[in-house]
């Protein structure tokens, strides 16, 4: 190897290590842009559910139902057998 084939192969390696860093940087901005975007989305969601269970508690209320339970929680029922699930 000449003095020139070794410049062509420093130059070469310095440009895709140029290459592969400027890859990292635009891959790691899109990746913030995305956290960021899907962290606002999931703090909107959070209060979209805040202002729901405020509604509901105000409709509760309204309704008298101050001392019931959570809608989210239901009663057990009990469970019976339907009619052809014999597994014998």
């Amino acid at each position: 190897m000449d003095g020139h084939d070794a410049d062509d192969a420093k130059k070469s390696t310095a440009d895709m290590t140029a290459f592969v860093q400027n890859l990292l940087q635009q891959m790691q901005s899109r990746f913030q842009t995305m956290s960021d975007s899907i962290i606002t989305k999931i703090d909107d969601m959070g209060t979209r559910i805040d202002e729901l269970e405020q509604s509901i508690d105000d409709l509760r209320s309204e309704m008298g139902l101050e001392g019931s339970p959570s809608p989210s929680v239901p009663p057990k029922a009990k469970a019976e057998p339907k009619p052809g699930n014999d597994s014998a």
